[in-house]
């Protein structure tokens, strides 16, 4: 894109140009600088420091990754954790191959204290590898999207760095947790999805097929992203525009129907492949045995149907919305259908029915985490809960009545008084999208206030905040040479290099932590005893998720 020209009358970007000064690397510079920032980050404050630091899911899917390559497949984690598990297996097995590690199963572990440390050390350094590239390839995927969404590649570079440096996207460089996987591909579906929706093309049925199969990844890899999956339609309802229309393909009744036609019968025969699945997924006695309780209705699935008439429904009014032909609306839903049967077809690789459940019923699961408190004897009422979730999220979006280690809280204080100002310019659309993205940020964020809003649940939702930021500040091109736009751009970057950092650093130099693994380990490490913990450690069933 051009840059705007230097009051000289020479031509190359002016230096006062308070974007260009917000980014002085340029796009692939920025990439650059980015990787080489985290990676030294990753190094001094996550590969070296000892293994028990973050003993969290740290051991517990080291576990569950060297029982596999044991060749017991009794290596259930309820999360499920499914890709994070089976990349970190791999990722064993590869190193193994190439001689680089012993320990690649937990038969090669030694069990004597005395050298238990030093195998311990190089398992769970083989693993955070495999968590700093998985964060890696999400902040690259992110960018690629970033700059499709946003006309202005400096304001794509800018959102890159806000989502490279949050705080969820540091932590989950150095730590072996279940979000970043679950969370980067409902985030990567929506940017996909906002892209289509923009355009209509030949091939935007395709858009929806892979959408639908990486929101299905990511719940097989965290429950939680299954309220993210659930916002998506309306995320993207204002999205469309003066050129979202069919093409003239999908608006030509023979070979437009005959395009529908074979996409339904994919679609039938990827429905019919994982259908075993869905049936053993939602099976009541699999499902009460897991310890789920129906959330509707007293049956299981019920919700789940719902939620699928919501998708279908949203679908509809999209395409009413902006001019979209029958024809491709009924491919683009058969496309769905066949993306997200895909994805349910995945935990065959590795089969656990426990899986299937936990994925097949991901609320059930979520309030199986929440312990709902009791008011009198009786569960607090939806409402009460909800109210407290929101009053929770709002203190914390102040930052001065709780502090976090977030730094896209910053961001929401320019975010909101923006959309006002976008309004109040006429650019109502965009105000529109930055509110509904920053509606469904809270209330992702008010649904995990139960369980403390963790850090690593960041990157479920900050991504909806820094697309807002991204779309506001791309229309507000008068606001572009403000006097103000310099300072406080780089404030804003400042304070995400540097909050980012503040809980790697504080893990890295707080002292002890390993003695709290011994609450657990009887129930996620049965087979690896901990030197530490003795033989008598408690099996209270502590739940670290």
């Amino acid at each position: 894109m051009s840059r705007q020209v230097a009051s000289t009358g020479q031509t190359g970007p002016s230096r006062q140009d308070p974007l260009d000064r917000l980014t002085p690397f340029g796009w692939r510079g920025a990439l650059v600088f980015l990787f080489v920032f985290s990676l030294a980050s990753f190094l001094l404050c996550g590969y070296f420091i000892a293994y028990w630091r973050n003993a969290d899911m740290d051991f517990m899917v080291v576990y569950s990754a060297l029982l596999l390559n044991d060749g017991d497949h009794r290596a259930y984690f309820d999360h499920p954790a499914y890709w994070t598990i089976l990349s970190v297996e791999f990722w064993f097995r590869l190193l193994h191959r190439l001689g680089l590690l012993q320990e690649w199963a937990l038969s090669t572990v030694p069990p004597d204290s005395s050298r238990f440390d030093a195998s311990m050390t190089n398992v769970v350094r083989a693993g955070r590898i495999v968590a700093a590239m998985t964060a890696g390839a999400c902040v690259l995927g992110f960018a690629a999207l970033a700059k499709r969404i946003v006309a202005d590649r400096r304001i794509a570079t800018c959102g890159v760095v806000a989502f490279a440096m949050s705080g969820g996207v540091q932590m989950h460089l150095r730590i072996l947790r279940s979000e970043m996987i679950a969370a980067c591909f409902c985030v990567i579906a929506l940017m996909l999805l906002i892209v289509a929706a923009r355009r209509g093309t030949l091939l935007r049925p395709i858009a929806l097929a892979i959408a639908g199969w990486l929101c299905v990844t990511g719940l097989e890899n965290k429950v939680q992203a299954i309220l993210l999956i659930a916002a998506l339609p309306a995320l993207l309802l204002p999205f469309g525009g003066s050129a979202t229309a069919s093409v003239a393909f999908w608006t030509s009744s023979a070979r437009a129907w005959l395009a529908t036609t074979a996409a339904a019968l994919i679609a039938a025969g990827a429905t019919a492949a994982a259908w075993p699945l869905v049936a053993a997924g939602l099976d009541p006695v699999a499902a009460s045995a897991a310890g789920l309780h129906p959330l509707l209705l007293g049956r299981f699935g019920t919700y789940q149907f719902l939620l699928l008439a919501w998708i279908l429904g949203s679908m509809a009014a999209f395409a009413a919305l902006w001019r979209v032909s029958l024809p491709e609306t009924l491919a683009a839903m058969c496309c769905l259908f066949a993306g997200a049967s895909l994805g349910l077809l995945a935990p065959s690789l590795q089969y656990d029915a426990r899986d299937a459940v936990i994925v097949l019923n991901p609320i059930e699961q979520m309030l199986r985490y929440a312990q709902i408190p009791q008011a009198g004897g009786h569960p607090e009422s939806p409402f009460v809960l909800l109210l407290a979730g929101l009053l929770g999220v709002l203190r914390r979006y102040t930052f001065v009545l709780f502090s976090s280690p977030r730094p896209t809280v910053f961001l929401t204080w320019l975010v909101i008084p923006g959309i006002v100002y976008a309004w109040r310019q006429g650019t109502r659309q965009v105000a529109v999208q930055a509110t509904i993205l920053m509606l469904a940020a809270i209330a992702i964020d008010a649904a995990g206030v139960r369980r403390g809003l963790k850090l690593e649940y960041f990157v479920f939702t900050d991504p909806l905040i820094i697309i807002a930021g991204m779309l506001l500040l791309d229309q507000a091109k008068d606001l572009w040479a403000h006097p103000w736009t310099f300072p406080i751009g780089a404030a804003l970057i400042t304070l995400h290099f540097a909050v980012s950092q503040a809980e790697p650093v504080k893990i890295a130099l707080k002292g002890g932590g390993r003695e709290s693994v011994c609450e657990w380990s009887p129930d996620y490490l049965p087979r690896l005893p901990l030197p530490w913990c003795g033989p008598h450690a408690s099996a209270s069933g502590s739940e670290v998720r």
